[in-house]
């Protein structure tokens, strides 16, 4: 059995933990503090830590197919990377994961979503997620540039009975949504989790080619990116994406849009 390796933090909520552990841990050590104040930072440290956890026992539960595919993609050796891997670094972090998985599937069951579109599927968990909440004649498209990655999804979704509603398409995902508006396809759901520089551009075709329909909604992932967006000093190159996609969509006049502090943030978006 191969050994479960911990995720490490990757959302503001969880790398604010992370150094609150640090700082107390700091502290203690170094003595003749005011136990007043390592009481306080301790219970900062708790309101931090306990939280996604706690939201995590309150929503409900995963189907056995989405922890058997949870299961799989921690076994799994991402630092091995053969075969026409494409992305070079990948890591059981891109996971979405309970609680946002949940989220989704509530968006499915709220749009009455029959046609969903996701770019950016990873191991396959949203795109498993959304599929069982579809209806019997609907269907995901899932794409995904990493054609090893797209192979250990489609192993991992095998098991579920909604692995036949799950359309894999393997390309660029430009190259995807010119196909799909070049046969007039619409989507109730559009779930966006690729790579943050593209981020601008899918969501603009999404809506330049009328990808999107009438009553549909985008959701868009990352978009606190460990909070690189807000914080000061110079960002990634993904940081820096997020922050001009931000900024974009808010100056976008077709639509209106709520960024939601879930995770590693998810923006809303839909027709204005």
């Amino acid at each position: 059995m191969p050994m479960l390796v911990q995720p490490r933090p990757v959302t503001p909520l969880g790398i604010l933990a992370d150094k609150l552990d640090g700082v107390c841990e700091q502290l203690e050590a170094q003595g003749g503090v005011d136990p007043a104040l390592i009481a306080e930072l301790s219970t900062v440290r708790a309101l931090a830590a306990g939280l996604d956890p706690y939201l995590s026992r309150c929503t409900t539960a995963e189907s056995p197919a989405l922890a058997a595919l949870v299961r799989r993609t921690r076994e799994h050796d991402w630092s091995q990377r053969d075969g026409d891997g494409v992305v070079a670094a990948l890591e059981q972090e891109m996971l979405s994961g309970h609680v946002e998985g949940q989220l989704l599937k509530f968006l499915v069951h709220m749009t009455s979503a029959r046609q969903v579109l996701e770019l950016g599927m990873f191991t396959g968990y949203s795109a498993l997620a959304m599929a069982e909440a579809l209806p019997p004649d609907g269907r995901v498209v899932a794409c995904e540039i990493d054609g090893d990655v797209a192979a250990l999804a489609a192993q991992c979704l095998a098991a579920s009975p909604c692995a036949d509603m799950i359309d894999i398409r393997v390309a660029p995902a430009q190259a995807t949504l010119e196909q799909l508006t070049a046969t007039d396809e619409r989507f109730d759901l559009v779930f966006v989790d690729a790579d943050k520089p593209g981020y601008l551009a899918y969501v603009r075709t999404v809506l330049d080619c009328a990808l999107l329909a009438a009553d549909g909604v985008i959701a868009v992932d990352n978009t606190l990116l460990q909070g690189e967006p807000y914080l000061p000093g110079e960002p990634t190159s993904n940081g820096a994406a997020i922050a001009e996609f931000n900024r974009a969509l808010a100056d976008d006049p077709r639509v209106e849009q709520v960024l939601l502090p879930l995770r590693d943030g998810l923006t809303l978006i839909r027709w204005a």
